[in-house]
């Protein structure tokens, strides 16, 4: 293959794959100087002059003459005088040659493992620059085209035909692609699996929930208002806890907007799912408060070294506290970094009737027990003030436990 040729087909390569020249330049003359390092052993005294966009490159070998005695005659950059002279006959000792080398010199081989080399070189160079972009995008909202659903994954492709990875546990349970869908979600994290880039997508995160207000909200695209924290159980339940540093802005209603018009479209991105946003404030006790919205607290006590907290509510707000499938409670818990503990507040009068589960213990198993406390059950007639039907629904309890449960308790009233 001709210099040209190579320089040529390479340049429109490289010219397809947006390199720039410079690069372009920097790559050519790369694998040439690897070409002459192979052949000469060295190359510090030989010139590489390209010209990409005409195809010419020309290389040229410096030596300087010595006598054909010399001890300095088989020095790479050395050459004796009788050599010297049959490629010109004046030519005397202390000259300096200058002997152009043809790629043809290298032969066929070397001149087609070059070829390879530009092109593995340029699509590396490619690799390199996907997941620099990508790596610079983590945390972003961006847009693909669906082009391959599977069971364990969404394959996506950009704008640009890059290869996006949704893997299943980064989608929201309610998501359906199908090819042609378009899907947005955030750069969740970029590696490198086996020299190629593998761009990872999520649409579970918190970021993206929080990328979302920041796009159908200006005041928080503006930093107006600031998101404290963003919890969620995807297509679920979310909380995000908003501040504001004006006075003048309502961050609540500026980020749910006149008749919820802001926040519908980001609840209808992420499959309808239920969001919270809540004042944040640095008063603990009123920011669990808020947390546990829709609920209303009668009291609470927090043990800040243990991190926990216990919250006292009236009877038909213990089931608001915790929420559909627990997820009010535990995101309330997320949010304000405490574990929170639900406890029916019962009436001074009905104290003293009532009987705390732990003295069943001998009739009713320990596991029981802790499976009504953890949905707020601690006494008898807290248990009794719900339905068997309830019982089963909020618990992992059988109908028939449930049952035998309940005629246990009745029996201590009687």
């Amino acid at each position: 293959m001709e210099s040209t040729n190579l320089i040529e087909s390479f340049a429109d390569f490289a010219r397809q794959k947006s390199v720039d020249r410079p690069t372009m330049i920097r790559i050519l003359e790369d694998v040439f100087r690897t070409m002459i390092r192979k052949k000469y052993k060295v190359d510090d005294n030989f010139d590489i002059i390209i010209n990409a966009d005409k195809g010419d490159l020309e290389i040229w070998r410096f030596r300087e003459i010595v006598d054909d005695n010399s001890e300095d005659i088989w020095d790479h950059d050395k050459i004796s005088l009788s050599e010297a002279r049959k490629i010109e006959p004046d030519f005397e000792i202390g000259e300096e040659v200058a002997e152009e080398i043809k790629l043809e010199d290298f032969g066929r081989r070397a001149v087609m493992t070059a070829r390879q080399t530009l092109i593995q070189k340029i699509k590396d160079l490619e690799k390199d620059n996907l997941f620099g972009k990508y790596k610079d995008l983590v945390g972003e909202i961006i847009t693909g085209e669906v082009y391959q659903a599977m069971s364990r994954e969404v394959l996506l492709i950009d704008a640009e035909g890059n290869e996006l990875n949704l893997p299943k546990s980064e989608q929201i349970p309610k998501d359906r692609y199908r090819k042609g869908d378009t899907v947005r979600a955030i750069v969740h994290r970029v590696e490198m699996v086996n020299g190629n880039p593998k761009i990872i997508l999520s649409r579970t995160s918190p970021v993206f929930l929080e990328r979302l207000f920041e796009n159908e909200v200006p005041e928080v695209f503006d930093g107006l208002i600031t998101i404290r924290n963003v919890v969620r159980e995807p297509g679920e339940r979310a909380k995000v806890a908003v501040e504001s540093y004006d006075d003048r802005i309502d961050p609540v209603g500026a980020c749910v907007g006149m008749k919820g018009s802001r926040i519908h479209s980001i609840v209808r991105e992420l499959q309808n799912e239920n969001i919270d946003v809540i004042n944040y404030t640095d008063n603990l006790e009123l920011y669990i408060a808020r947390a546990l919205s829709p609920a209303k607290i009668t009291s609470m006590k927090i043990d800040k070294g243990n991190g926990r907290v216990s919250v006292f509510l009236k009877p038909d707000q213990v089931s608001m506290a915790i929420g559909k499938g627990g997820h009010n409670i535990k995101l309330a818990s997320k949010l304000v970094g405490y574990e929170i503990d639900v406890f029916r507040d019962i009436e001074e009068l009905d104290v003293e009737e009532d009987v705390d589960l732990e003295e069943f213990a001998d009739e009713i198993e320990s596991w029981i027990i802790d499976e009504l406390k953890r949905i707020g059950l601690d006494s008898a007639k807290s248990v009794l003030a719900l339905t068997k039907d309830e019982l089963v629904r909020r618990t992992d309890l059988e109908e028939e436990t449930v049952e035998d449960l309940l005629k246990v308790l009745n029996q201590e009233f009687e």
